[in-house]
């Protein structure tokens, strides 16, 4: 005879497994997406929640932050350069039943939206610009896919243009710019020191004008200078302190040598 348990053993497995399927979790930065008879529930979560067994369907979406790593672009620019350019872009989910209801597979539209935006923008501006200006760059390229993706519950946070590989004969190109650039620097700094050696030999070629004595000063001290070092000095005549005295600087050179020459035999004999 069949006994009261034995009876609604069954039933009571069936009713397990039905609670049990129906009891689903989620982590906090995870949300559920909730179908029931094919049209939209709502969406779950975080924690512990129930669903109808086989009348509901859940999809699972992770809010987190996604990073894309955009593969090499091969991009000519205005100025018909070509290029490959790499980047990263970054997003999230922000409206879960969006990004399941407004777009078939939002990952993988996100990454093809990614790669048409960044050669377009690129593709806009001259080489000198994509080098230079890579912040702009970077938030113009992030403002338009914020607009495309908007649509689909996903916020695009960031973009970064990580590398931007150049042909070899443009990099050449680039390096003799850079090495003529910093000539022109040079010569300039240079030609700007000739000018103020130039200003300050003027002021004083004045100040000497109106005193004589003190160039003539300025003449006996450079031959003292000379002199310090033992090299060979060549004096020439110059030209009088004042009118009617005449003092010439080779004379007396010449006569203190031919005194010191004198003071040597002396000097002999008295030994």
């Amino acid at each position: 005879m069949v006994t009261m348990v034995e009876l609604l053993l069954p039933v009571l497995i069936v009713v397990i497994l039905i609670f049990s399927q129906s009891i689903k979790m989620v982590n906090e930065y995870e949300r559920v997406v909730i179908f029931r008879l094919g049209r939209l529930s709502g969406v779950k979560g975080p924690g512990l929640f129930l669903i109808i067994p086989f009348v509901d369907r859940a999809l699972k979406i992770d809010l987190r932050v996604v990073a894309i790593d955009v593969p090499k672009q091969a991009v000519i620019t205005r100025d018909n350069v070509t290029v490959e350019v790499d980047a990263v872009v970054y997003y999230k989910v922000v409206e879960p039943g969006a990004a399941i209801t407004q777009v078939e597979n939002y990952m993988f539209a996100t990454s093809t939206l990614s790669q048409t935006t960044l050669r377009d923008v690129l593709g806009q501006m001259e080489l000198d610009e994509l080098l230079s200006e890579r912040e702009n760059i970077n938030k113009q390229i992030q403002e338009l896919l914020d607009a495309y993706t908007d649509p689909w519950g996903i916020k695009v946070t960031g973009v970064t243009i990580r590398d931007v590989a150049l042909p070899e004969t443009m990099k050449r190109a680039i390096a003799k710019q850079a090495e003529a650039e910093r000539e022109k620097r040079a010569r300039i700094i240079l030609a700007e020191g000739e000018y103020q050696a130039a200003e300050k030999m003027k002021d004083a070629a004045t100040l000497y004008q109106g005193l004589p004595t003190a160039i003539k000063l300025r003449e006996l001290q450079t031959f003292a200078e000379i002199a310090r070092e033992k090299n060979l000095i060549v004096v020439t005549e110059s030209q009088p302190l004042e009118t009617g005295k005449s003092l010439e600087i080779g004379n007396i050179a010449a006569l203190s040598q031919a005194v010191s020459g004198k003071a040597q035999p002396l000097s002999g004999k008295e030994d």
